[in-house]
């Protein structure tokens, strides 16, 4: 019997998954899912759907995926609400999903989806600027990381600045099928304005890296993730109804017109709003912002694929340029933390705070959890 119990054990032992395991996991499913939003947002666009009521019926479906979830799965470690908290979810609602959804549907309304992609790997090198800032990520540059994050962090900005200053010519036209359905046409080239798509999608990323900055210590306090994110989605309805009320007076506006609609409604809120906000938050909580972003070139490459293939799209000179150095500086600002980890490790006799922000830390130990 005590061979068996120790057999058991040992299966049971053998069949976990460990933790950096599930959240390079979770971050490849956010991905995917998010990738396919880039497109999807782009045919509701061509469908001529509103870039206000769109993102509240997303969010009220993104809320009533996982409020049930919050409050059946948290109730024993969800903290008493205080006018404190309700501030707190309040302002984080409107800066990640009011003003991040916001700026996002207009920017890639004057764009594409693969710019639009390709803009959000900024974000690694914005969450370390406003990190730094707020004390929570360490910066030495006397050391290596310390340079490799302040290169990654300047490669990024430029990046983003040939993107918003210089289209080019196109590099790359797919041969699309003469029959192809307006459903699928890519149809931004005529009426639209690169430079103000582009000044919005560099807002969007601005307000997702707050959202990530600011999301770790609001967790601290607050540790059921579902019920944060659930709390901060339902002032978001309420703030973009608030804007498309005053501004949509048109009923027709508010009106669901096809299937076509309601399929990307549907995916926008239960895959790229309620998968991605629980996922995202399930990520900041263990793995640290940073690794959040780390994944984010994944995204571009699924988003460029898709783009070509379903709406023919085609890639601007500025646009492969200003992608390649974001990319770039994403992956000099991983190798600066992979760099601080292994000084870390080397010079482990140091005592780390616990409290010390998850930002530094950009996975806790397989055996933490």
């Amino acid at each position: 019997m005590a061979e068996a119990g120790s057999a058991s054990a040992t299966a049971t032992g053998t069949c976990r998954v460990p933790e950096r395991a599930k959240l390079h996991i979770a971050m490849t499913v956010f991905q995917l899912g998010y990738a396919g939003n880039h497109v999807i947002m782009r045919v509701a666009l061509n469908m001529g759907v509103s870039k206000l009521v769109f993102p509240f019926y997303r969010n009220i479906l993104a809320l009533l995926a996982l409020a049930p979830f919050a409050y059946f799965l948290e109730k024993k470690k969800r903290p008493p609400l205080t006018i404190y908290f309700l501030i707190q979810f309040f302002l984080l609602g409107f800066i990640g999903i009011t003003l991040n959804q916001g700026f996002y549907i207009f920017g890639l309304d004057n764009t594409s989806p693969t710019l639009a992609s390709a803009t959000e790997n900024s974000v690694p090198a914005v969450t370390f600027i406003m990190a730094a800032l707020l004390r929570m990520e360490q910066v030495h540059l006397n050391r290596k990381d310390g340079i490799f994050k302040i290169l990654g962090t300047i490669a990024s900005v430029a990046g983003a600045l040939v993107i918003t200053l210089y289209k080019g010519p196109i590099v790359y036209s797919p041969n699309s099928p003469s029959n192809k359905s307006d459903f699928f046409s890519f149809g931004d080239a005529k009426g639209k304005n690169w430079t103000i798509g582009c000044i919005c999608l560099i807002g969007h990323s601005l307000c997702w890296s707050s959202w990530i900055v600011l999301q770790a210590p609001v967790l601290k306090k607050y540790p059921a993730r579902l019920s944060f994110v659930s709390y901060s989605c339902f002032f978001a309805v309420m703030q973009f109804g608030a804007i498309a009320g005053f501004i949509e007076r048109d009923s027709r506006s508010w009106q669901v017109q096809s299937g076509g609609e309601v399929f990307t409604i549907l995916y926008s809120g239960l895959i790229a709003s309620a998968m991605v906000f629980a996922i995202q938050i399930y990520v900041v909580d263990r793995g640290g912002p940073l690794f959040v972003s780390m994944y984010l070139p994944l995204q571009t490459l699924l988003a460029a694929v898709m783009a070509t293939v379903a709406l023919g799209e085609e890639f601007y000179l500025g646009g492969v340029l200003g992608a390649a150095l974001i990319i770039s500086g994403l992956y000099l600002v991983i190798l600066g933390k992979s760099q601080e980890s292994k000084f870390m490790s080397d010079n482990n006799n140091q005592v780390e705070d616990p409290e010390e922000s998850s930002l530094i830390q950009p996975l806790f130990p397989a055996s933490g959890k």
